[in-house]
């Protein structure tokens, strides 16, 4: 893996020196521009439009347009300077419950390795935060980017969550046509939670893939081969109007599907317990029905019937 970043982890008076990697990998298929005339790619310029000269890397800087056309200019040594990226220190400010955090803070993991002779200080903090079950919130600069960062444990190495800021997530007031206070039919809602139950499973990264990926790739491979390729359109799914025959439909869609028993026919039977009532089905659940068992009639003994 390539060091993306060096420094160390402080927390209280203590250091840990570490050495930062970038846990994930951008695997998206990347193009090109070409021009369509004569088949060569595009190539992009850096050209000043009053000197009307390509511009070297060394010769650009960055500047802040404070008003039209007028700006104020900074160099590589400020910026570092102000975002705390010389220091190289990840300060952990507070250790906090994983569980209090939303998702919706998080941008990006990097892993972190201790560096020199770190290990034990590594392994202390690394030990300390899995008996207590907390993780660190701290400050980070990475690329003259300063963030909030949460550092936790992931298997057994320590790994850092680059964070939002609060005034960086938009509200969600600002999001339009949000529902407001109607009600849910409550047939409806009882038909969504068992297809919620029917589809719940523990959680299992490698069953899910990058379906666009693939099928992307065997396009490139069949145009690379000269084949010529038309690809269907979808079919636009239509606006559900009837929520109870969709939340129906996909509940039978979803159910077991029973296996064929083979040559062998169907295992012995085993003894059952006592019989209990059968469990609603859909349909008695949602219109309410009167499920409660039939009496059952009780047998005389073949006793009594002897002696009648």
């Amino acid at each position: 893996m390539h060091t993306v970043w060096k420094g160390a982890i402080s927390f209280g008076l203590v250091h840990v020196p570490v050495k930062m990697f970038s846990a994930t990998e951008d695997k998206d298929i990347s193009m090109r521009y070409i021009h369509k005339e004569c088949g060569s790619p595009l190539s992009y310029v850096r050209k000043c439009p009053v000197c009307d000269k390509e511009v070297e890397w060394e010769e650009i800087g960055k500047g802040y347009e404070y008003e039209k056309g007028k700006f104020v200019m900074f160099d590589k040594e400020e910026l570092e300077q102000i975002s705390g990226q010389a220091d190289k220190n990840i300060v952990i400010l507070d250790f906090v419950d994983l569980q209090e955090i939303d998702p919706i803070y998080f941008q990006k993991t990097y892993y972190l390795s201790p560096d020199q002779a770190g290990s034990n200080a590594y392994k202390l903090l690394m030990n300390a935060m899995k008996d207590t079950g907390k993780i660190g919130i701290a400050q980070i600069s990475i690329r003259s980017k300063s963030s909030l960062a949460a550092i936790r444990v992931l298997d057994e190495c320590l790994a850092v969550e680059t964070m939002f800021y609060p005034d960086e997530i938009r509200p969600i007031a600002q999001v339009p046509n949000l529902p407001g206070q109607e009600e849910v039919k409550e047939k409806e809602l009882t038909m969504a939670k068992m297809l919620i139950e029917q589809l719940s499973t523990p959680f299992d990264a490698a069953k899910y893939t990058d379906q666009y990926r693939e099928r992307l790739l065997d396009l490139i491979q069949h145009k690379v081969a000269g084949e010529e390729v038309r690809v269907a359109p979808t079919q636009p799914q239509t606006n559900v109007v009837d929520l109870m025959a969709a939340l129906q439909a996909s509940i039978e869609a979803v159910k077991p599907v029973v296996t064929d028993p083979g040559p062998a026919g169907p295992a012995p039977a085993k003894k059952r317990p006592t019989r209990k009532p059968a469990a609603p089905t859909a349909q008695q659940a949602v219109a309410g029905d009167d499920i409660s068992p039939a009496p059952v009639k009780k047998r005389r003994s073949t006793a009594k019937r002897k002696e009648t």
